[in-house]
């Protein structure tokens, strides 16, 4: 949040707040969005009765491998995949009591979340038009369950603003809309929208902004009946009898909310990307990748660290350590590879390709991203705040706490995210390499310190907490690929093609980077197209 009137630049990281990395990289005029899942053809079991033979090598169980291996050998082909971590998922993880978190530099920690709390350290929520990653939940029996994305109990918080007090966000988006509400009554009182709006719509257009933002019969946005049915009344809501007294709400100006910085997340919930109903399994994000894995069984090798990836003589060799085995190498090879390792990891590999997907998988750059998970002796921000679920927006460096969209009402202790920080580009400079450079202690207590600012309640309630920085994750080295516009075409193009016998796939490869969905999409499209090639005689 910034003391100031929106820039140029803030509506940019306003876009990218919005809709996630997908609607920035469309604001910035990054590639043209192709066809849908739906209408591509895309969609789960496709490949099925394809009678094919051969073998595939699939390298990376993350979600875009687990469904490409699925597809593939659902097609009648010989199936191996190789995983470099001790787990399927990637980046779609949970993490429960006794887990083990290793980074490179050798911190290692030992989540001590009491049975049945977790945390999603990446992916935590699924837009309801994700229909791929919706379509795996129903066919593995993978429930779910609502994900709160906006909460108008939460807060939006500024160190500089309201003496660095929490304000609701119920009643800031009432306020700012109606501040937006009255401007345009005024406008249309004097004839400032003659030229734009006819006469009849122009009354609809006066009768619409007195609904939509709360105006009194004079068009004001005042203190009154209107504006607190708004806001919400200042003693809570109304009572039996004479046990709650009743008030009408304070506005505040739409100074101070713009100069607060609150505009930025007032249209979290208004994108495709974050609109409700957003969706999460029930019991931990993993619940779908761990059904896939579980699926395939042997076919799955953990612990493989693959070092080279060879074509020859119509066969792809790949090269990798055998963690189990204290490192041995070992060789696998197999008629065609669908490589679903991220690009972060795969620049630093020997890789025989052409040139032209070599230098786009050494072009995309990774975002840094970092959350902090936080349990609590109690879920005071239930019984104390009355949150339930969604989230708190901070101009401090954690950004955001995430609150559980599960096991409302619970009287045991509780989990929450107590940090959330991207680094997107320019959005967010600094705060996400700086937390990342920080041991995971120091990340935990650095989301205590500044959290605290927030709820009071984290001294005495604080129980343990485990934190994850994407750069120092050995099996990604970063969040989500981020593709910065028309320079980056040529590249996507070449690092999405067939190279000899060898194919990616994976959110890097996708339109909708940073999403589940994309790696899906992805996954379907790399092993229909290899499919089809061979079944395609040369």
């Amino acid at each position: 949040m910034a003391n100031s009137a929106p820039t140029r630049r803030d509506l940019l990281k306003l876009a990218g707040m919005i809709g996630g990395t997908a609607m920035a990289y469309r604001s910035m005029s990054a590639l043209a969005a192709p066809p849908g899942p739906a209408a591509s053809g895309l969609r789960p079991g496709m490949l099925a009765g394809a009678g094919a033979r051969g073998e595939i090598l699939v390298l990376g169980a993350g979600i875009a491998g687990l469904v490409a291996a699925t597809e593939l050998r659902g097609a009648g082909y010989d199936v191996k995949v190789l995983e470099y971590d001790r787990r399927p998922g990637g980046r779609s993880w949970t993490i429960r009591g006794g887990d083990v978190i290793d980074e490179l530099g050798g911190a290692r920690q030992v989540c001590r979340f009491d049975e049945g709390l977790y945390f999603n350290p990446g992916p935590m929520r699924i837009p309801y038009d994700h229909s791929l990653f919706l379509q795996y939940c129903s066919i593995n029996d993978v429930a779910l369950e609502s994900f709160a994305q906006g909460n108008g109990a939460a807060y939006f918080h500024s160190t500089t603003a309201f003496g660095g007090k929490p304000q609701r966000a119920r009643e800031i988006q009432a306020d700012f809309e109606g501040a937006v509400a009255e401007l345009l009554a005024k406008s249309a009182d004097a004839g400032a929208l003659d030229e734009t709006v006819g006469k009849e719509d122009l009354e609809i257009l006066r009768d619409a902004l007195r609904d939509w933002g709360a105006l009194d019969k004079n068009h004001r946005y005042a203190v009154g009946a209107a504006s607190t049915g708004r806001r919400g009344a200042p003693f809570g809501p109304p009572g039996g009898g004479l046990t709650a007294p009743f008030g009408q709400s304070q506005p505040v100006a739409l100074h101070d909310i713009l100069t607060a910085g609150f505009w930025q997340n007032l249209a979290t919930q208004h994108s495709a990307d974050w609109a409700p109903t957003m969706f999460q399994p029930v019991g931990g994000v993993d619940r779908l990748v761990r059904a896939l894995a579980d699926k395939l069984g042997p076919a799955i090798q953990y612990g493989a660290k693959v070092t080279d990836i060879e074509q020859k003589d119509g066969r792809v060799t790949v090269r990798y350590a055998d963690l189990a085995a204290g490192g041995a190498m070992r060789t696998a090879t197999a008629d065609w590879c669908v490589c679903a390792i991220p690009a972060s990891i795969l620049g630093q590999l020997r890789v025989q390709v052409g040139n032209a997907m070599k230098a786009a998988i050494d072009s995309v750059w990774y975002a840094s991203s970092v959350k902090v998970g936080l349990q609590f002796k109690r879920r005071f921000w239930e019984q104390d705040e009355r949150i339930y679920g969604g989230m708190t927006f901070t101009d401090q460096s954690i950004n955001q706490i995430v609150y559980p969209s599960s096991g409302f009402g619970s009287r045991g202790k509780g989990v929450l995210t107590g940090a959330f920080v991207a680094g997107l580009g320019g959005f967010q400079p600094g705060a996400s390499y700086a937390m990342t450079a920080q041991p995971p202690e120091e990340r935990i207590r650095w989301a205590l310190r500044e959290g605290a600012r927030i709820h009071p309640q984290y001294a005495t309630e604080f129980d343990n907490g485990v934190s994850v920085a994407w750069h120092r994750n050995p099996g990604s080295l970063g969040c989500f690929a981020a593709w910065h516009g028309d320079d980056d075409r040529a590249k996507y193009e070449a690092l999405c093609a067939i190279d000899g016998r060898i194919i990616l796939a994976g959110e890097h490869c996708s339109y909708l980077s940073g999403w589940q969905e994309g790696a899906i999409a992805s996954a379907l499209d790399a092993v229909g197209r290899l499919n089809k090639r061979i079944h395609t005689p040369a």
